[in-house]
């Protein structure tokens, strides 16, 4: 326990990103040592990071567990291997469900959220056609696209990640509240952000990270031109994933951006079996 509020406090100081917090872990090889050592590293002019008191993280703690929520962390064997070996891989993770979920191989199935009614029965059916050759569906709980993807995944009773970006008890959108709650129950719902963070802008790219880097790929289904969908494939490019994407007529607006991905090196997807075969063993 002693080890967990130390690795909280330090992932919840404002300053200390994914990146630092390795770099801190290298240097000091705990989290207690570096939480001690932080006085002295601050910057010239500026004011020393402060981590969240001991009692506010116990909170989270309880609440979490609470919630029927677990953490794992950088320094868990149980973190997921595929996002470990991710540069900026979160530092510690809230989940519900089933934390094995994790280390199923998985495809990441993203798109659209005002996706047209031809997107989201595609979706839908690739999903359940990724199930039922033996791979998890990653998705991010959105409207539009994830949703049809999470429910592809269940409909066969397959297993489904949903990587959120607010705090486990934040469902977000509001109607997604019951497949969040399904998806807790049968597969894993997975995020970064402490218990009562209401997804903001900012959240989203950050959630987007762990779409990309749980999977062995990533599927495009609809995507605009400078859409979130698009950070998702980009993410997934700079792991080493490959990168799917469905192809659509040039006359919809939320095809411009996966029919570009196309353009420039994704997969042209139009069943599982344009995926199977560029997939690592």
């Amino acid at each position: 326990m002693h080890t967990l509020i130390a690795c909280l406090r330090l992932a919840r100081t404002d300053s200390i990103g994914p990146t630092r917090w390795r770099q801190l872990m290298a240097r000091y090889h705990t989290p207690q040592a570096a939480l001690d050592a932080l006085p002295s590293l601050r910057p010239k002019g500026r004011p020393a990071a402060t981590p969240p008191p001991v009692a506010d993280i116990e909170q989270e703690i309880d609440a979490t567990y609470r919630l029927g929520g677990q953490f794992v962390t950088l320094l868990d064997d149980t973190y997921p291997l595929l996002l470990r070996n991710c540069p900026d891989a979160p530092p510690v993770l809230s989940v519900l469900g089933q934390i094995s979920g994790l280390h199923q191989a998985g495809v990441s199935v993203v798109g659209a959220r005002n996706a047209s009614a031809h997107g989201i029965r595609f979706a839908g059916a690739l999903a359940t056609e990724l199930v039922e050759s033996g791979l998890s569906v990653i998705s991010g709980l959105a409207r539009g696209i994830d949703r049809a993807a999470h429910m592809g995944a269940l409909h066969r009773q397959g297993l489904t990640i949903a990587a959120i970006a607010g705090g486990l008890d934040r469902p977000y959108p509001p109607e997604n509240a019951t497949l969040q709650a399904e998806i807790a129950e049968r597969g894993v719902v997975v995020t970064e952000a402490p218990l009562g963070t209401v997804p903001t802008n900012r959240h989203f790219p950050r959630r987007n990270r762990l779409i990309a880097g749980l999977g062995l790929g990533c599927v495009v289904v609809e995507a605009a031109p400078h859409s979130g969908t698009l950070i998702t494939a980009r993410l997934a490019a700079e792991y080493g994933r490959e990168v799917f994407a469905v192809p659509g007529t040039p006359l919809e607006p939320r095809y411009r951006g996966s029919n570009n991905l196309l353009r420039t090196g994704a997969i042209l997807t139009e069943s599982v079996a344009d995926i199977l075969p560029h997939l690592p063993p």
